[in-house]
């Protein structure tokens, strides 16, 4: 049987690099233990769907998110494996189900300062009477809070705990919101 983990090499990265692009998996080439060369992000997802890898991390259990930085794999919760990861991806689709943007916009209406993503995700769970563990609780709400701060019903108040690439690319591990007053 083959390994088919798939590594990623880091190209060299011009000052101006799109930085979505980058985060995206670009600037990077790709090659399978198995000895296939995969000439861009896309054809490295493939080849780790056709083999049972996550198409995040790509089987390596984490995830490269710039050079120098890398966390556990999100989407198959560390386990580089395809199915862990559809599992966690039906249970996002049932979170967005049950944790709807109305959902959490009753919920934080009372909040009168800044409120913390985890304040707000333990609410949710306590309100709703969800069980630890069932849902992604935590990044759906992120996802919300996200949303409700583009239509501009809240401002993100919280400076990033990281810079990864400048001021472009950051990290927030716990951010604070509050409502935008008129």
């Amino acid at each position: 049987m083959k390994k088919h983990t798939i590594v990623a090499m880091w190209e060299e990265i011009p000052d101006d690099a799109d930085d979505l692009a980058l985060v995206r998996g670009g600037f990077r080439t790709y090659l399978c233990l198995c000895g296939k060369s995969l000439p861009d992000r896309a054809g490295a997802e493939q080849h780790a769907a056709e083999t049972g890898q996550c198409t995040t991390c790509l089987g390596t259990t984490t995830e490269d998110i710039v050079p120098g930085y890398s966390q556990k794999c999100t989407a198959c919760a560390g386990t580089g494996r395809r199915g862990a990861q559809l599992t966690w991806e039906l249970a996002y689709v049932e979170a967005e189900m049950t944790i709807t943007v109305q959902v959490v916009r009753d919920l934080i209406s009372g909040f009168t300062g800044p409120f913390r993503l985890s304040q707000v995700a333990d609410l949710v769970r306590d309100t709703l009477r969800l069980p630890v563990g069932r849902l992604p609780v935590g990044p759906r709400v992120r996802d919300v809070l996200r949303q409700l701060e583009a239509m501009g019903e809240l401002v993100l108040v919280s400076a990033p705990e990281q810079l990864l690439r400048g001021t472009t690319v950051v990290l927030y591990n716990d951010p604070y919101w509050e409502h935008v007053r008129n």
